[in-house]
């Protein structure tokens, strides 16, 4: 890249990102802001390695940021099917015949669906139809403005949001936090030659959510980038201890035992509104008997509630923590920055 069009790109930057500056080494470019400029300023021989100024809020979806079961909010009121009869039978598959939970609702999603000609992009068009929990659209939008300081920004650190789901992909697709999540994980279908959903193509269980963990640790966001290729702890984008893990309940064990052993941070959820109690006995096992998770809260997302506020003082508090790293590196002579 000749230096007149690194230039025009800087330029470019310049009006959204005035604190990031296009850096050319040889060949090569890479982004940096202004505080590692300065750093670099006073250690040009500076070790550099990948930023982790990251901070990843990871959400379940179903009965963690709505009340509901997207196929029961959505799918199965447009093509009418029984909700009750449905997980029955999928049930059946499971117990009677051994079946994997969520290829077991993937088929029964398949028999129902199969007179229909239902495509992925009528699933992704009713998912603009799912709720959620109060305050779940407002927190995605507000909590990096509201935790993050100048000197926050100033260091490059922000806020990611993504979705790991055993739901459908093609749903969330379609959903109103599309647009404001990173990525979004979920079970597939896919489409024969006439654009019908015809077989799974993928599915998530709750034991595998924790590969996508660790695929949002490596930036392997991609599903065909193999996750198990070895990555130095320095070369990850995100470390687990700037993530945190939202969920609701058993399913999200294997995601909140490999937070708490990464030194991540995790909350489990419950439904304030569940008449049974049911839900909230479920996180209250998991945080005072099986020590799975330190906090629970109820599913309320809205400023100022209990869920709000730890989520909050847990950004701010990584934050302040990798601000203080950066600081600490810039004072020793070694700088954090992206990888050319």
């Amino acid at each position: 890249m000749r230096s007149d069009v690194c230039s025009r790109v800087q330029k470019e930057l310049g009006k959204q990102y005035p604190k990031v500056i296009l850096l050319q080494r040889g060949q090569d470019f890479c982004l940096i802001s202004d505080f590692d400029r300065g750093v670099l300023r006073r250690h040009p021989s500076s070790v550099m390695s990948v930023p982790q100024n990251t901070i990843a809020l990871v959400y379940d979806y179903d009965q963690t940021l709505s009340p509901s079961y997207m196929q029961d909010d959505v799918l199965f009121p447009k093509f009418g099917i029984n909700p009750e009869q449905f997980w029955k039978k999928c049930n059946e598959l499971v117990e009677d015949l051994h079946w994997d939970g969520e290829l077991a609702y993937m088929k029964c999603l398949l028999d129902y669906l199969g007179m229909d000609n239902v495509s992925n992009h009528d699933l992704t068009e009713l998912g603009a139809g799912l709720t959620y929990y109060p305050g779940v659209e407002e927190v995605f939008d507000d909590i990096e403005g509201t935790c993050l300081n100048f000197d926050h920004r100033t260091a490059g650190i922000k806020v990611e949001h993504y979705i790991v789901s055993s739901g459908l992909k093609a749903l969330l697709d379609g959903c109103s936090l599309a647009g404001k999540v990173k990525a979004i994980f979920g079970c597939e279908f896919g489409e024969d030659n006439m654009g019908r959903i015809s077989f799974p193509k993928r599915t998530i269980s709750h034991t595998t959510k924790t590969q996508y963990l660790f695929r949002i640790n490596k930036g392997m966001l991609d599903p065909h980038d193999d996750v198990n290729d070895h990555m130095p702890s320095e070369a990850r984008p995100i470390p687990f201890q700037n993530m945190i893990y939202v969920g609701d309940g058993p399913t999200d064990v294997p995601c909140f035992t490999v937070m708490g052993k990464n030194g991540g941070h995790a909350i489990a959820v419950y439904n304030p509104h569940d008449q049974t109690g049911r839900s909230f006995r479920k996180c209250y096992q998991l945080c005072t008997h099986a020590q799975r998770v330190k906090h629970i809260a109820p599913a309320n997302y809205c400023t100022g509630s209990h869920l709000r506020l730890l989520l909050e003082e847990m950004v701010k508090e990584v934050a302040d923590r990798i601000l203080h790293e950066r600081r600490e590196e810039g004072q020793k002579g070694k700088v954090a920055a992206p990888s050319f």
